[in-house]
């Protein structure tokens, strides 16, 4: 994992393999942002004027290298573009400062050590650099040939270390914004490794132990479920998914309480290690990527896992329904019924509708407890794609004030999300002849009709948010800003900042 340091170091004496500036877009042309006087007066000045003819614009996400200028002890100066020069009055918003972190991180994968000269007015700055900086050094090298060895011809490890400049080490603010960048985004991290990881080497039961592991590690209390549990408890929905698979399903509980704590979270993330479609076999295409129908669950084992290692003053539950979604002699057919965990029978329209039947079980099992909310997370429905895109999830909630907090949280955090309704015409749609329920509804507006399913297994009057991570989860395209190519680890930021925000008695 790449090392996160501040440093009050000058520019020009120090020992690094790159120098990281940031670049703004001006109204005639590219601007030096602060942060980089050192290295702007090296070049006389004219460093914007030098960026220009190599065609800088200062552009987001626009890297720029050059060798540095004489008397420096750093050989090379990545200029990065921040995107819009602010007013003067503002500075840079965090996400700016993340995303060019990011950029120039994963351009500097192979270098040991990089300073980072980006506009730094406070902690907070210092946290979304560092943030995206550990975020966009990530990638995923460990079925490669070359990511056994970072040393082996061609093979590039991540940046190996990243220093602020212009930090304050003895500074408890700036100290507390580097641990918490550390610990969120070695989590976030690491929920991109599972999403990453293929679904031969890891099923619901290697799930779980990875997970048994890290509660240990951190002090989190930790209960699995196996399949004898499960169906001695009567956990239809998860049992219903994985009957189909040699790899039987799961139900991992994690436990991270505070003596200091006043408020109880739950989270609830869907984890589908594969998912075929069951019975209901998904068409040729589609696939190639659903091992990544487990990042709800990877979101919110990294959220607990995080919230244990900040010492958030909030209890949080985590609760990962994991299953394997496969097609054989035993698997659920549609026309099935099944009896869930809350007492409630449903009626299986079609196996691929899978998401909600697990996470129906693990919400039942969260509002047994008795917490103040639950937000459960999920690659839950192509039609949240088709509605809000490959960069934006969805959100919606039996409460409108609680839908609004969620949003506001994962604005704040810079992860892309909209608030969604429930209408409560579609429930109609699932009125089943057989069953209290059927997993299939209208097909207009599916996202939704999956909202208003799930909010049938939350227990009267606690505070619920789904959030529909289906687009956002896996980027199948080049990587971007801090977002690498593969698992995102999408809402594990939102989810930490809500811990935060209860934790901080803001959040209801």
């Amino acid at each position: 994992m790449t090392a996160l340091t501040l440093s009050t170091a000058a520019a020009p004496g120090l020992r690094a393999d790159a120098i990281v500036i940031g670049v703004a877009k001006g109204a005639k042309g590219p601007v030096v942002a602060p942060g980089a006087e050192t290295v702007d007066k090296a070049y006389d000045g004219r460093l914007a004027g030098v960026l220009e003819t190599l065609g800088a614009s200062g552009a987001e996400g626009e890297v720029t290298k050059l060798p540095a200028p004489a008397g420096f002890k750093t050989p090379l100066v990545v200029a990065v573009g921040l995107g819009a020069e602010p007013d003067k009055n503002s500075g840079f918003a965090p996400e700016a400062l993340r995303k060019a972190a990011g950029a120039a991180a994963r351009t500097l994968a192979g270098a040991k050590k990089a300073a980072f000269a980006l506009p730094l007015t406070d902690s907070a700055d210092a946290g979304a650099i560092g943030e995206g900086a550990l975020l966009g050094a990530y990638s995923f090298d460990a079925y490669k040939e070359n990511g056994k060895d970072p040393k082996a011809k061609n093979g590039k490890a991540p940046l190996a270390e990243v220093s602020l400049l212009g930090g304050k080490p003895r500074d408890k603010a700036y100290k507390a914004a580097v641990e918490r960048a550390t610990a969120v985004a070695e989590e976030l991290n690491r929920a991109r490794d599972l999403i990453n990881t293929p679904p031969n080497d890891l099923n619901p039961e290697a799930f779980a132990a990875v997970a048994e592991a890290a509660a240990k590690e951190h002090g989190i209390k930790v209960q699995v479920l196996d399949v004898k549990a499960l169906e001695k408890g009567g956990y239809g929905g998860i049992l219903g998914v994985g009957v189909g698979s040699a790899a039987g399903p799961r139900l991992v509980k994690l436990s991270y309480t505070s003596s200091k704590a006043k408020k109880h979270l739950a989270f609830v993330g869907k984890g589908i290690t594969y998912d075929s479609g069951g019975i209901s076999l998904k068409p040729a295409g589609h696939n190639e990527t659903m091992k990544c129908d487990m990042s709800g669950a990877a979101a919110v084992f990294a959220a607990v896992v995080s919230a244990a290692r900040l010492g958030l003053e909030v209890n949080v539950t985590g609760w990962l329904a994991l299953a394997e979604n496969m097609p054989s002699g035993t698997a659920t057919r549609p026309g099935d019924v099944l009896h869930m965990y809350s007492g409630k029978t449903v009626e299986v329209l079609n196996t691929d509708a899978e998401g909600r039947l697990v996470l129906a079980d693990a919400l039942w099992a969260a509002s047994a407890e008795k917490p103040d909310a639950i937000v459960d997370v999920a690659t839950l429905t192509g039609a949240m794609m088709l509605a809000l895109g490959n960069r934006t999830f969805g959100i919606m909630a039996n409460d409108d004030a609680f839908r609004s907090a969620v949003h506001e949280a994962a604005e704040e955090v810079g992860e892309p999300a909209w608030p969604m309704p429930l209408p409560e015409h579609l429930r109609k749609g699932m009125d089943s002849p057989t069953a209290d329920i059927a997993n299939m509804g209208e097909r207009m507006g599916g996202g939704l009709v999956a909202g208003l399913f799930l909010r049938e297994f939350v227990g009267e009057g606690i505070t619920w948010a789904h959030l529909d991570i289906a687009g956002p989860a896996f980027n199948e395209g080049g990587p971007f800003g801090y977002t690498p190519k593969g698992g995102t680890g999408t809402a594990v930021r939102t989810l930490v900042r809500l811990a935060e925000l209860t934790a901080a008695g803001d959040l209801g």
